[in-house]
């Protein structure tokens, strides 16, 4: 199965497979010993491609929202393992993450005060004075009924704009309206003089059904999906016409972090319009900051390590410049195949291990040698972009001749 932990296409028509098992109430446990390794390796992306090939293929909204949840009961691990880089102030879905904060707040209270209604029920004390602050709660949930209409009428349309798999968004809006429709129906239960506690513990019960998901997959799957494919001037825009919608739950939006990040995306945009080459005062995007391409190389020459890259075409693209090196590197080695500059007895080897990256057996090789007094370790990892596709691999070597001699503790405040 190694050979499918890259292949996007055959994963993603693994993760399809499991799917429609799952709809057809196939053995649950068979299927995911099938599909374990493609499972373990999806992506936020590839739940949004399998969600959106359900609806393509004609499985009805109403099947699929009603399998949606076993579905990604068993994708959540990779899920919530998914590395990704939550948006800053000033950012559209900074906000409405925040705004799902303060409902899972009230949700919370909510909470609260049912488990001390049923209490006081069992025991026959009054619990008319908790039922009237849940009862406000529950009425409040009413205003979040914006935040589902920001997503609908500002972010859903932008994500239409670049992604070819945006079905997806059909099922969500969906269970929107299911929402919608259970917080019409609190407004007729909540008007009843004397309250129904088992129908009123039975409908926060599958309110809170609706609700919690949905913000599991917002921020678990949507939000990190959309924030690494909508330009950032797309989400600058967002903001503008969010503030002419307001926000939730006393949640403010401040009009120096917004214009700030509205600088940030103009930047981003014009060095993405550039059409020529860096230049020594160009601002590189390293995602979690910016930095000149000659700050950048100065990095990389001081750190005491040897590092050499080479793409997914076996070409070597780089090597860094330490000031102690132990391996001859030239220019000249630019744009060469990396089996070209080994010598023939060793071709094997270094093929071998780029073939175990390529094809997702391995992610490391680790050697260690010693040459002219010192103790060598020689790294290999294999480059991978968020989807899991081989994008080269990084040789890094380090001399750890003094490493290996540490011992006890040497505190930064023991530093001089």
């Amino acid at each position: 199965m190694s050979e499918f932990i890259n292949n996007k296409e055959k994963r993603l028509e693994n993760l399809f497979a499991f799917s429609i098992g799952i709809i057809n109430q196939e053995n649950g446990k068979k299927l995911i010993e099938k599909h374990q390794f493609s499972i373990d390796q999806l992506t936020p992306h590839d739940v949004i491609e399998v969600v959106d090939k359900l609806v393509r293929t004609g499985v009805s909204t109403k099947i699929i929202k009603k399998n949606i949840g076993k579905i990604l009961n068993v994708f959540y691990k990779p899920i919530v393992q998914y590395p990704w880089e939550k948006p800053q102030k000033g950012h559209f879905l900074y906000y409405l993450m925040e705004e799902n904060r303060a409902v899972e707040k009230i949700l919370d209270e909510i909470k609260v005060s049912l488990k001390a209604i049923n209490k006081k029920a069992k025991s026959g004390d009054d619990y008319l004075p908790d039922y009237r602050d849940m009862r406000e709660n529950l009425l409040k949930l009413n205003e979040f009924v914006l935040h589902y209409d920001k997503k609908e009428n500002i972010l859903f349309p932008y994500i239409e704009k670049v992604f070819e798999d945006y079905r997806c968004l059909q099922i969500m809006w969906s269970f929107h309206d299911d929402i919608r429709k259970k917080l019409k129906e609190f407004d007729t239960i909540l008007q009843k003089e004397t309250p129904d506690l088992r129908e009123i513990n039975k409908e926060v019960a599958a309110l809170f059904f609706w609700i919690v998901p949905i913000i599991f997959r917002e921020e678990a799957i949507l939000f990190p999906v959309a924030l690494e494919r909508i330009p950032a001037m797309d989400f600058a825009q967002m903001n503008k016409e969010s503030k002419e919608l307001g926000y939730v739950y006393g949640v403010q939006s401040n009009e120096a972090d917004m214009e700030a990040f509205a600088e940030l995306a103009k930047m981003q945009e014009k060095h993405k319009e550039s059409k020529t080459d860096l230049k020594a005062g160009d601002i590189i995007d390293l995602e979690t900051g910016f930095l000149l391409p000659e700050q950048i190389k100065i990095m990389l020459n001081t750190l005491p390590l040897d590092i050499t890259y080479v793409d997914e075409n076996d070409v070597v693209r780089y090597f860094s410049n330490p000031k102690d090196r132990f391996f001859t590197r030239s220019k000249a080695i630019i744009g060469r195949t990396v089996q070209n500059c080994h010598p023939p007895e060793s071709i094997h080897i270094v093929d071998k291990i780029v073939n175990s990256f390529k094809s997702g057996e391995k992610d490391e090789a680790n050697f260690w040698i010693q040459m002219r007094g010192k103790f060598v370790l020689i790294r290999y990892f294999a480059l991978r972009d968020a989807e899991g596709n081989y994008k080269g691999t990084l040789e890094v070597s380090q001399d750890i001749t003094e490493i290996r001699k540490l011992d006890g503790e040497q505190r930064l405040l023991d530093w001089e």
